[in-house]
């Protein structure tokens, strides 16, 4: 697929992932990026003149994925704007902290709030960019997470609508083809704000170096790395339904892997 000259829409690109995805969409050459933000105006804004200094038309639209009309408005708008649409990436996405075996507080407003923008946002946007997407033969990528393939996470919720995430792209896959494909990536932990402003900085940085002593990579998830996977299966003409592990290679160990130090 080519990215020079595309438009592109990216949920939650104002932050962390989202935004590292936005700004290599334009390093790629992509003629705009509608950024799109449900609570982080400002950082959307920064974003989208980061993409404008990079040659790339930085649009923000503030849209709640969770509200299907929102986001039928949404892509409304950037194929008015920009006449196409080519690429959309399901990034937003939200949870709340709570430990696996406190099961009475996973109340239906629990299901409700990550259920309705992980996994039933990304579909109301992929329904709303589909017929789009079609035209240019485009392609559409889920930001799913390991807690989608293994037993962790933020809450039991949180894994549930990754894993569900991972299914609505096998599923996805074949409802659109073959004009559009449809991939997702599972990161594990990623270095960004969003564990720190629930912990703080003290007890992310322990996490960060503890994962990163248990990665056989050595090191862990940058926004960028992310990044890297989400342009990779852009350029994959003949993959789609498939999901890609971003963690440094945690997963496929069965229990914790440290990097092999080479010994002088």
């Amino acid at each position: 697929m080519q990215l020079k000259g595309a438009v592109a829409i990216v949920t939650g690109g104002g932050t962390g992932i989202g935004r590292a995805v936005s700004v290599r969409l334009a390093q790629a050459g992509a003629r705009a990026v509608y950024v799109n933000y449900s609570r982080s105006g400002e950082d959307a804004e920064a974003t989208a003149r980061e993409l404008i200094d990079l040659g790339c038309e930085g649009v923000t639209h503030r849209c709640d994925v969770a509200v299907d009309a929102e986001c039928r408005e949404m892509v409304a708008a950037a194929t008015k704007r920009f006449g196409r649409l080519d690429v959309l990436v399901n990034n937003a996405g939200t949870t709340h902290h709570i430990p696996h075996r406190e099961l009475e507080s996973l109340t239906d407003q629990v299901w409700e709030d990550i259920i309705s923008v992980n996994l039933r946002g990304a579909f109301h946007c992929s329904r709303a960019a589909g017929p789009e997407l079609k035209k240019a033969r485009g392609a559409i990528i889920n930001v799913a997470s390991i807690a989608a393939w293994r037993a962790s996470g933020s809450s039991i919720v949180y894994g549930v609508s990754k894993a569900g995430l991972v299914q609505l792209t096998r599923n996805l896959a074949i409802a659109l083809a073959p004009e559009v494909r449809v991939n997702s990536v599972s990161p594990g932990l990623v270095a960004t704000r969003w564990f720190r402003q629930k912990y703080g900085d003290e007890a992310a940085d322990a996490q960060e170096q503890f994962m990163a002593q248990h990665t056989p990579l050595g090191e862990v998830a940058t926004p960028d790395h992310v990044a890297q996977a989400v342009l990779g299966l852009l350029g994959m003409d003949l993959v789609t339904g498939e999901n890609l592990i971003v963690d440094g290679g945690v997963h496929i160990a069965y229990g914790p892997a440290a990097p092999q130090r080479k010994v002088d």
